[in-house]
């Protein structure tokens, strides 16, 4: 699968359907923390309508490069946003999962006229406090956010990678899966990305660049019914970022939202329901006449 160059570096991306580019909208998947564009593995293949589907891996994860920059999620912006543009993709459908959502929010809004549609799931529609943060992962996300701490966890144990998959995918992951997530990260240096992600969570005011990147975004989804939107939610998890209560605030603020309910999954839920995942996707986008 192709590897682009994108400004100081080059981003790894999978791509399936339309066999010539222009042939059709594309469908952009983009993933989170700690993961890669492997998360989409079971998804894309069954996603229908022969559709052209992408999905890359972030600026120093996966099989992307790892240029010396700070990780910040202004940097993932400007990477994502230089591979867009040096693939010539227009008129994008987004889905989006965990960072991967934010970022497809962050882009559309930059972007307000070259976005088809929108589907999200365990994303960040909003800043949090830290009592709407997942009890679960509270403390874990105080101690990632604590200089030295932080470092400690994540750059030298690799909890991100060792740890995190027991507490976001029901069903488990395979020796063969968790080797592929980790073989991005064999020194701490390599695991800056997977820091820089929790420190950039938007709760309590704090980071305030990105509570106001997400603030903007905020107004665009409020703000944008001409593009249809679709949220996909699940139960079963205490480590679920949109639970009923988020779930309804996205119902009410949220503008041509639509809203699937998938069954039981973690946090990282196309480990769990790869194929409701893509029906999901599949219906709403048939039904907007999305992709083709």
């Amino acid at each position: 699968m192709p590897m682009t160059q994108v400004l100081d570096s080059a981003m790894y991306h999978e791509e399936s359907g339309a066999a010539e580019p222009g042939a059709a909208v594309p469908l952009v998947f983009l993933h989170g923390n700690p993961t890669s564009s492997h998360l989409w593995r079971d998804v894309l293949p069954a996603v229908g309508g022969g559709r052209r589907l992408l999905a890359p891996d972030l600026i120093g994860m996966g099989r992307s490069g790892k240029p010396d920059i700070a990780y910040r999620y202004e940097d993932q912006a400007r990477y994502l946003e230089a591979w867009i543009e040096a693939l010539g993709l227009d008129h994008v459908v987004l889905v989006g999962i965990d960072w991967g959502g934010s970022l497809a929010f962050d882009w559309a809004a930059r972007h307000p006229g070259r976005v088809r549609g929108v589907a999200f799931m365990e994303t960040i529609p909003r800043p949090m406090t830290w009592e709407e943060f997942p009890a679960k992962a509270r403390d874990r996300f105080r101690a990632f956010k604590t200089p030295g701490l932080g470092e400690e966890l994540v750059l030298e144990k690799n909890v991100f990678i060792e740890d995190s998959f027991a507490l976001t995918v029901l069903t488990g992951l395979s020796p063969a899966d968790l080797d592929v997530y980790r073989a991005p990260y064999p020194t701490p240096e390599s695991r800056r990305p997977l820091l820089e992600w929790p420190r950039a969570m938007p709760l309590d005011g704090e980071p305030a660049e990105v509570v106001a990147r997400i603030e903007v975004y905020g107004d665009w989804l409020a703000s944008s019914p001409e593009v249809p939107k679709l949220l996909l939610t699940f139960d079963g998890s205490p480590t679920l970022m949109i639970d009923p209560p988020m779930a309804a605030w996205c119902a009410e603020n949220i503008s041509a939202l639509a809203t699937v309910h998938c069954g039981l999954a973690g946090h990282q839920a196309p480990e769990d329901q790869p194929a409701a995942i893509a029906a999901a996707v599949t219906a709403w986008a048939d039904r907007h006449g999305l992709g083709r």
